[in-house]
């Protein structure tokens, strides 16, 4: 008997992943094909697309030889937000794509914010003007890639490229433009007014459909190189943050999502576009019609935790995790910034570094692992505090991600934000969420909640320890007081 199926593509920064999910929610296979980032300058990320499209043919052929002939209803995408894919007027690619942790455009971002206002910002897109965001990207091109930006006809998003060569279908959706700097989350469509500040031609901008929208169907040339059938329709997928919520149930307004993976995120949906006055918090549509989410962003969540493994010499992360789980809430008094990389929520400081403060004689390894861990953990608090001070209280929040797997870590993350955390499965994330999608697209089910309702099955929970809540939030305010007097320091590189 032939096997019905959904297929689900997450486009990531280090990998592709495909899953395969059958109309019940059992996960029929899961495939992934590596990939690698071209860092030819300091600050600079850039990968080519057409390496996607060979990635994503090899995980879906390779999903597909594990189930014995599907009939494959539709395909949902999902993808890493921000990063700039330039076609031109022929449909080829004019360069590289700049990557959402690219950090060239500084100078650009600081004429956006110049040229709109950041007030214009807030009303018009909900977001500030960061080099992650794909308009800056743009203008960097303008000003330095002149003869490539003349030859820009076509602007799209990592999984809306991927959908073109499927298809031959140009398009994006909500989810994903609201990561541009260029859309009008309040009304869901390009913003004209920005484009015209800014001096950017809009029809080089893709129609925008919805997330569980058909956009298109396999063609007879993709469908060769897939392994897929001609004629399977492609839904308009989301953004991989907001395609990693519905793949947990984290649709509605009282929902949250913490991911601690290589970086961190809060994501909590709701009802209407809210935007924070100082725009230190994204605020994005949802892949759900009619509803957004806030979102904060953590740049070294789990990454800051394998830095401290590699710089301690510890064999592990079980060595280390259980090493600071004997220690008490608090880490003896040491505090962790893990500003690595910079930090996006809530400072928005690509200066701002990773800092160990309040070491003394009697401090061990396992202090700082903890504290580590700690400082990940009060990160992922700021967001929540920015939240709440917004009026969006979540009441339960779902946990993903390497993080969340560990039952320390989980403890420790529920007593800092004071709420219960849960972890559900499948824990396949954005990729299932595109398969949920393309589910709904199929008409197999009338929504997203209809279908997390049949594929989704919690895991553990926990309930937040008022024991330790004092001791965090001691800690927490010494976390809190290190940032501000260190600014001034990381803008002047510590000279």
């Amino acid at each position: 008997m032939t096997q019905a199926a959904f297929i689900g593509i997450d486009i990531g920064t280090s990998s592709i992943k495909v899953v395969v999910v059958d109309p019940a929610g059992k996960l029929l296979a899961v495939a992934r094909s590596p990939m690698s980032v071209d860092v030819k300058r300091s600050g600079w990320s850039e990968q080519n697309p057409e390496d996607w499209w060979a990635e994503t043919c090899s995980a879906i052929k390779q999903a597909l030889s594990e189930i014995d002939g599907p009939e494959v209803l539709g395909v949902g995408l999902s993808g890493q937000m921000h990063s700039l894919i330039a076609l031109d007027s022929t449909h080829q690619v004019v360069r590289p794509a700049i990557l959402w942790n690219d950090v060239r455009s500084s100078a650009e971002a600081a004429y956006v914010r110049e040229t709109v206002g950041n007030e214009s910002l807030r009303r018009l897109t909900g977001n500030p003007s960061l080099e992650g965001f794909t308009v800056t990207k743009l203008l960097w091109m303008r000003n330095h890639e002149p003869d490539l930006y003349g030859r820009v006809s076509h602007l799209l998003l990592a999984k809306d490229y991927i959908r073109f060569r499927m298809t031959g279908e140009l398009g994006s959706e909500p989810s994903d433009a609201s990561a541009t700097l260029l859309f009008d989350i309040v009304r869901s469509k390009w913003s004209g007014e920005m484009c015209e500040l800014l001096d950017i031609d809009s029809n080089v901008l893709p129609p925008i459909i919805e997330s569980a929208q058909i956009a298109g169907r396999v063609t007879k040339s993709a469908a060769a190189q897939t392994g897929l059938a001609e004629g399977v329709p492609v839904v308009g997928g989301g953004a991989d943050n907001a395609c990693a919520a519905v793949g947990v149930g984290v649709v509605a307004a009282g929902d949250a999502l913490f991911s601690v993976g290589t970086s961190g995120t809060v994501v909590a949906p709701t009802e209407s576009p809210v935007t924070d006055y100082g725009m230190r918090i994204h605020s994005m549509r949802h892949a759900i019609p009619d509803t957004w989410y806030l979102m904060g962003v953590v740049l070294s969540a789990g990454a800051a935790l394998d830095w401290w493994r590699r710089s301690s010499g510890s064999s592990g992360f079980n060595e280390l995790v259980a090493e600071a789980w004997s220690i008490e809430a608090g880490s003896g008094g040491v505090t962790f910034l893990p500003y690595l990389s910079g930090e996006r929520t809530p400072h928005a400081d690509a200066n701002a570094r990773g800092v160990f403060f309040g070491m003394h004689a009697g401090t061990e390894r396992a202090h700082m692992t903890r504290a580590v861990m700690e400082g990940v953990s009060f990160a992922l608090r700021d967001s929540m505090e920015l939240m709440t001070a917004l009026g969006v209280n979540p009441v339960e929040a779902v946990a993903v991600g390497g993080g969340a797997s560990s039952a320390v870590w989980l403890q420790m993350l529920s007593d800092v934000v004071d709420m219960p955390l849960r972890t559900v499965a499948p824990s396949e994330g954005a990729p299932l969420g595109a398969a949920m999608l393309a589910a709904v697209a199929a008409g197999e089910f009338s929504d997203v909640v209809a279908v997390g309702n049949l594929w989704l099955t919690d895991l553990d929970a926990v309930a937040p320890d008022a024991l330790t809540r004092g001791a965090y939030d001691d800690a927490y305010g010494r976390y809190r007081a290190l940032y501000p007097a260190l600014r001034e320091m990381f803008a002047s590189g510590g000279e």
